[in-house]
């Protein structure tokens, strides 16, 4: 060995002497990595991109759920809540609140003791005034037996009118200046000033024979027990219109407690 290495003799035509040529040279072999390395990271982003749009869509179905779920909590809440109607009055099955007195549950049957038949208007309840569905509801009776409409006017005109002692006008009223009032210009029929003169001129009848536009009288109050002191009109199944001292002009009813102690008494004036 003389220090010097031998190497095999090739032709430049092979392959394996081109590379190893390279080698020896330091040149760099074709950039088939990076080339390998660009294809790899347009796989990942192609990759990433089809994972978004599909927790998108699924993102979408999940809030989707979630909206229908809280709709349906929603409405489930409206279904239970308590509605309330007719302009703050208290109706409940069986039961009607008309005044600051404790008003009894009511036991009693519609009392259509004047003869009077009243023909079905069912399937044509859409005919009927709306006043007539709202004092159905306050009188606690059918829609249609409520068919004086003139006297749901002017009950609507001065309900809540709040009560004074002589008082007669929007401001204030009492009872008599009330009964006088509906009576005037719903049956067209004078009436004296106080309840004491109105008892006094008109016919006394039974409570089992009262109907519309009748006179129910009381003693709330006074030394003379058998004075009367407040009067109403009565309007049908126990019901009367009048001008409280607690609840102004409203709706009550003869089998209230308050008033059953009270009630001395009904009576008829002829209309002219």
């Amino acid at each position: 060995m003389s220090g010097v290495l031998n190497f095999p003799q090739l032709t430049s035509d092979d392959s394996y002497v081109k590379n190893l040529y390279r080698v020896l040279e330091c040149k760099p072999l074709p950039d088939y990595f990076a080339t390998f390395m660009m294809y790899m990271r347009q796989f990942f982003v192609v990759i990433i991109l089809v994972a978004s749009l599909a927790s998108c869509s699924s993102f979408r179905r999940l809030t989707s759920s979630n909206t229908n779920v809280s709709a349906k909590r929603v409405t489930h809440k409206h279904q239970n809540k308590k509605v309330e109607f007719l302009n703050g009055i208290e109706l409940m099955p069986g039961t009607v609140v008309i005044s600051k007195h404790k008003t009894a549950t009511n036991q009693y049957q519609s009392n259509t003791t004047d003869g009077t038949t009243y023909s079905s208007l069912s399937g044509n309840i859409e005919k009927l005034n709306w006043l007539q569905l709202k004092y159905g509801l306050i009188l606690n009776t059918t829609v249609e037996t409520v068919s004086n409409i003139l006297l749901l006017q002017k009950l609507e005109e001065w309900w809540g009118t709040r009560y004074c002692l002589g008082g007669s006008t929007k401001n204030c009223i009492d009872c008599s200046a009330f009964s006088q009032l509906l009576m005037h210009d719903v049956y067209n029929i004078s009436l004296p000033r106080t309840a004491q003169e109105q008892y006094n001129s008109c016919d006394k009848i039974d409570e089992s024979n009262l109907k519309e536009g009748d006179l129910v009288f009381f003693h709330t109050g006074g030394r003379r027990g058998h004075s009367i002191s407040h009067v109403g009109v009565y309007i049908t199944n126990n019901k009367f219109a009048n001008a409280s001292t607690s609840g102004g002009v409203t709706i009550s009813d003869l089998e209230d407690p308050y008033w059953k102690s009270r009630y001395r008494g009904a009576g008829r004036i002829a209309q002219k």
